[in-house]
């Protein structure tokens, strides 16, 4: 081999003097090697040059209730973009429909809530791409990242239906759909990785994914690692010979960092009811101190069904996964898919008790009962105060849930826990979950109408406290229901003290059980119908917080009821104009 020279190669004198030491030392196979190493460099230069990730465009869409949803897209939109691409997050409700068409890579996150139905901010778009309206799609690339709970029947319907429905309009699935349960991350890592990987194939990028895709909390305490905060009071807001008992519980975040904003909600880690637990451990006829191991930790049996598993919940998974435990035909039979209506109909308001008493005898060990079922999940509550009024403290107001089902009584998990165990001093694993789609408005002068009977009227207390504390000159309206005014009128002097002071402007109140006639907060919102359309027509913002399956829904006729009266309008323009007001923020619900 002949040296190299300044003069007849591109390199520089310190260059060539390396070289000439370096190659005469080689054997074949490493020059070889070499050779080869080089090349290849050369290719993925040119490859990267070529196909210029950057120029790449990604549309992410997420239709979010509580805000999973949203957070899980902006993670994808941020790992997207560390990877070149120019990405677009969006709200569904924000994003122009008319713009699908001139899209090539569609990646849609979205949950399900209520009977499985789409998030409020999903559902213009959903009813758009289910419409005739909708556009062929034959040159989209989509993939679905959906997010449910297992323990609901129509389990991630919205994400199915989405996905089945970009299919229908000719759009190619670059990556197949996830379904995650309420431990979302794990699944929604995966699909994220399977997701760029399909991408890198497709040639549209040359980073293969790693573990830094993983979405991970970022504040120091998270649902993986709760705040151990201290009960500083507990007590029951109802008045005696109330059919309720609601908790008002104020929790110490000092020294936590954790900050929230009025409208977001508070992660409590419960624990399940003892008497529960024994007897299922009874019922099989283990030893309560018996090891078992759960997420690779050992620990008494009685403590994991404590704290660690869900007892209370039935679900299709849970059923089938016992079933080869069990000898009992009739348990078999209700497995089989001729069942299904008999089996969704059993599972409803029963638990993993009944089922272990109804169909022994049981052919299963403690290890195997608890790697059926699924983590106890926390509970969220509508955060009822402000870190303005109340720095380093958080309040939530808690009803406890009670009631017979199937020959027994039945307990709210959480809730009786905070009703019936939980004591000033004790701690309480706890976490924010912020919820961007349940705020305030940015301007202090806009007005607001707040809906909220029984606890859900707990967002209303931090809504009022903050504006409150900020000054804030905008009119307030606010409309709570519940059973009886004198045992049942939930923070009732504080509502009085803020008419007094003017922070709140107006309060409707309806009491359904002290007359012959079950008056409800609609009712009031019908009698007031005059008054309540001139405060949309001022640009007023409405929130409603409760309950989902009645009480929103008749919310939400009322509404369309009363524009269309008040506005002279037909029911389609009535939707159109609250369809506006969502578009707008201006109707912002926490329904549960």
């Amino acid at each position: 081999m002949l040296p190299f020279q300044v003069t007849n190669s591109p390199f520089n004198e310190e260059q060539v003097e390396l070289l000439n030491r370096l190659l005469p030392t080689l054997t074949s196979a490493q020059k070889l090697w070499l050779s080869g190493y080089l090349a290849a460099t050369e290719m993925i230069g040119v490859t990267a040059q070529q196909e210029a990730p950057v120029s790449k465009e990604v549309t992410v869409l997420y239709g979010s209730q509580t805000g999973n949803a949203q957070k899980l897209a902006e993670k994808v939109g941020e790992t997207l973009k560390n990877r070149g691409f120019h990405v677009t997050v969006s709200s569904m409700l924000d994003f122009k429909p008319n713009e699908l068409k001139k899209i090539d890579t569609l990646l849609i996150v979205v949950s399900t809530y209520g009977e499985g139905e789409p998030p409020d901010n999903a559902l213009s778009f959903y009813e758009f791409l289910h419409s005739k309206r909708a556009p062929k799609l034959d040159h989209l690339r989509f993939s679905v990242l959906a997010l449910g709970d297992t323990s609901y029947e129509h389990f991630c319907k919205t994400g199915k239906d989405f996905d089945k429905r970009l299919e229908e309009l000719g759009g190619k699935r670059l990556y197949e759909r996830v379904d995650c349960d309420v431990d979302y991350e794990e699944s929604a890592t995966k699909w994220l990785d399977g997701v760029l990987n399909e991408l890198n194939k497709q040639g549209s990028f040359s980073v293969v994914a790693t573990p830094s895709t993983q979405v991970q909390p970022t504040a120091l305490y998270s649902r993986k690692h709760p705040f151990q905060a201290e009960v500083l009071e507990n007590i029951n807001l109802n008045g005696r010979g109330s059919n309720k008992e609601t908790r008002h519980i104020e929790l110490s975040l000092e020294g936590s960092g954790l900050v929230f904003e009025p409208g977001d909600a508070l992660g409590v880690f419960p624990k399940n009811d003892p008497e529960l637990v024994d007897l299922i451990i009874q019922e099989m006829k283990w030893n309560l101190d018996t090891s078992v191991s759960v997420e690779g930790k050992e620990e008494p049996l009685k403590e994991v069904l404590l704290s660690r598993l869900e007892i209370t919940v039935l679900t299709e998974q849970l059923l089938q996964s016992l079933a080869s435990f069990s000898r009992s035909p009739d348990f078999h039979a209700l497995l089989s898919a001729e069942q299904e209506e008999k089996r969704k109909e059993y599972i409803k308001g029963r638990d993993v008790l009944d089922v272990l008493r109804e169909f022994g005898p049981w052919e299963m060990t403690p290890e195997q009962f608890v790697s059926s079922l699924r983590k106890l999940q926390p509970r969220f509550y509508s955060i009822a105060s402000s870190l303005a009024a109340y720095p380093e403290e958080v309040h939530i107001t808690v009803g406890a849930v009670r009631y017979e089902a199937h020959g027994r009584l039945r307990k709210g998990v959480c809730s009786t826990f905070c009703a019936e165990r939980l004591h000033i001093g004790d701690k309480l694993p706890v976490f924010i979950h912020h919820n961007p789609n349940f705020k305030l408005p940015k301007d202090a002068n806009t007005p607001i109408i707040m809906i909220g009977p029984g606890t859900g009227v707990a967002p209303f207390r931090s809504f009022l406290q903050e504006r409150e504390a900020i000054g804030a000159k905008g009119k307030s309206w606010l409309f709570f229901g519940d059973q009886h005014f004198v045992t049942d009128f939930l923070y009732q002097t504080e509502w009085q003290a803020w008419l007094k002071n003017g922070v709140l402007t107006k309060m409707d109140v309806a009491f359904s059980r002290d007359t012959d006639k079950k008056v409800y907060v609609q009712h009031r919102m019908i009698e007031q119908s005059k008054q309540l359309f001139r405060w949309l027509q001022d640009g007023a913002v409405v929130y409603v917080c409760g309950d989902k399956q009645r009480m929103a829904r008749d919310v939400h006729e009322t509404l369309i009821h009363i524009i269309a009266q008040e506005g002279n309008m037909t029911r389609e323009q009535a939707e159109a104009y609250i369809a506006d007001m969502q578009q707008q923020k201006r109707y912002q619900r926490d329904v549960y």
